[in-house]
Order: C-alpha cells, then structure tokens, then sequence
C-alpha cells in the first residue's frame, strides 16, 4: 500500500492537520515543529495530541514526520548560531514525546568554509548532546543537494555523521528525491544501482522516510529546486519506479512540491492511481 503525504500548517493544532491529510487523500504528513524561519514554538494542548493520536489509529496513518525549521545550522563557524541549533532541536525532541516513536528530520547543515570534515564533527557533538536513552523520537539526517558548503550530499557523508552519534539506534535518514538527483545520483536511469549504493555505504535499514520531489534542474545541477511531480527532470515514470520499488514501497513518502492544497490532493491522486495501475499489472 502507497504511504503517501505533504506539508501541513500545524498552526491549527495536531488533530486539524490530522482531518486535513484525510481530506487530501493521505495517510501521513510532515509538519514544522515551529516556525520554519523563526525560534517560536506553539504550546502544544495535551487534550489536541490525544484526540490526535487517536485519530491517527482510526485511519491507519503511516508513520508522521516532523521537520526542524530551516534557520539551524548544527555545523556553523559561529558557536552562538550553534547553540540555539542546539536547544531549539533539544527542545523539539522534548515536545515530540507528546506523540511518542515520531520521525523527526533535519537539515545536517552547512559548514560555512570550515570543511566536510569538520562540519560533520560537529554535527554528531550536537547529535550527542541531544539524544539519550529516552529519547523515543528517531531523527533523520536529510540527503542535501550540496549547493554552498552543505552536508551531507553524499551518502559518506551521511555515514560519517551517523558513525560518530553514540546512540546510533536512535538515528535514521530522509531521502529526498530532488536533493540527490541533483546532487549526482541518477535515480531516473539508475535507481537499482543508487539504492545499492545506499545500502552498501549507510545501509537500507536506516531509510526511514522519502521526499517526493520533482527537479527544476538536472542530474548534478547542485541547485535544490523543488518542482511539481512529473514537471521536472525526474519525471512521472521514476516516480512511479520509486514508489513501487521493494525496497521504498513501505516508506512514507512526503511531497514538500510547490503546492497549495488542491496541488498537492491533485498529485497524491495522480500517484495512488499511478500506483493501482502498476500493482494491478504487477498481477
């Protein structure tokens, strides 16, 4: 069964995005845990998260990934910027067990000149600093496009980072279909191959969600432009090829194209049918 979702607001609380996704035809979402752009955190009402949660149970909801807002930077040249990366995500993963066993993703950040290396050193500090054996939430480094000084544009990269977090269990990755096209791995031509590849340097078992995302540029570009499914350089066909692979199929996938509400029920749509067709010819 396709597991398949957008972006919600979650500024009118957790059950209203929850009624939200089942209008669109989803069932699951990614949200912002605060403001994407900002430190601001909405008070989180216990009564909501319960009806939420029972809601979620109700219609056999995928797993729900909740994104770190954009302004972190784990690996900045400047400790202050650091610091807040720190106890605002520190902060997240408090909240998150509010609905306890979540999917929690981030952006690793940007090394701003310091050097790969270094950046992710102090990406797994942080990672350490902020998980523990408690902590039930499962955060997921985000496969980057590599524009500017980003980790995590290849999977050693990713593997670094994960090699050196302590609590290794409690980590997992997002891939996101438009960041690795464009940040060199042809999963148009090659999808076979680029998973392999997943799987023998971080290992398919930390593959824990997917970005749906179609690409303004081409394979390589290193440019991080979300396009519409099916309008970009990735294409309908390798979208279908990704949601029915064996090795994805079971994944929540998210779109974060751009969209409005009507967008985004259009495209989950297009690929639960896209997806029926293949199964039914699967037969």
């Amino acid at each position: 069964m396709l597991h398949i979702g957008c972006h919600l607001s979650s500024s009118k609380g957790f059950l209203a995005m929850g009624r939200e996704a089942v209008k669109l035809g989803a069932d699951t979402f990614q949200y912002f845990t605060r403001n994407p752009r900002g430190s601001r955190a909405k008070a989180i009402d216990p009564q909501d998260v319960a009806q939420y949660r029972e809601f979620l149970q109700e219609h056999h909801f995928a797993p729900v990934v909740a994104h770190a807002p954009y302004t972190l930077n784990a690996c900045s040249a400047d400790p202050r910027v650091r610091e807040f990366a720190w106890q605002t995500m520190a902060d997240d993963l408090r909240r998150m067990e509010y609905t306890p066993g979540g999917l929690y993703n981030f952006h690793p950040g940007s090394h701003v000149g310091q050097g790969p290396q270094e950046g992710v050193r102090l990406i797994a500090e942080l990672l350490n600093g902020i998980l523990t054996p408690e902590t039930t939430a499962t955060v997921l480094l985000e496969t980057m496009a590599g524009k500017g000084s980003e980790v995590g544009r290849t999977f050693e990269e990713l593997r670094a980072i994960l090699d050196r977090v302590e609590l290794s269990e409690k980590m997992g990755v997002c891939l996101d279909t438009c960041h690795v096209f464009d940040a060199g791995y042809d999963i148009v031509n090659h999808l076979d191959e680029v998973l392999a590849e997943f799987d023998q340097v971080i290992g398919l078992s930390r593959l824990k969600a997917i970005h749906l995302n179609d690409s303004m540029n081409p394979l390589g570009s290193r440019k991080d432009r979300h396009q519409k499914i099916g309008e970009g350089y990735i294409g309908l066909e390798a979208f279908v090829r990704i949601i029915n692979h064996p090795a994805l199929n079971s994944l929540p996938f998210i779109l974060e194209t751009p969209n409005d509400a009507a967008g985004y029920a259009r495209e989950i749509q297009l690929l639960r049918a896209a997806d029926s067709i293949r199964s039914q010819s699967a037969r």
